[in-house]
């Protein structure tokens, strides 16, 4: 199931994982990865859920939350260790 999610996302996680250059990881990193994409993703919902049906001017923070979130959660879930190191910008 992993390999699948892997390969329907692997034009996000190519360029991540991409590189020799060593890194630092911690797994405390992908914990906290993974929550704040679901914190992310719930915003993102509850403002779609809460905007008024005739204002469109919502959409924005739905998809900034929302799409944040959701990249979050799959580099978090899915993603190697090299990933959710490029994402914090950690370095040895």
């Amino acid at each position: 199931m992993k390999q699948l999610f892997r390969s329907i996302f692997s034009f996000i996680l190519t360029p991540l994982e991409a590189g020799n250059e060593p890194f630092a990881y911690k797994p405390s990193h992908r914990k906290i990865l993974i929550a704040m994409g679901l914190m992310f993703t719930g915003l993102g919902v509850s403002v779609l859920f809460l905007m008024p049906k005739d204002e469109f001017g919502y959409f924005l923070p739905v998809l900034i939350f929302g799409g944040g979130g959701i990249l979050s959660c799959v580099i978090g879930l899915v993603g190697t260790d090299r990933s959710v190191a490029k994402i914090w910008g950690t370095k040895p």
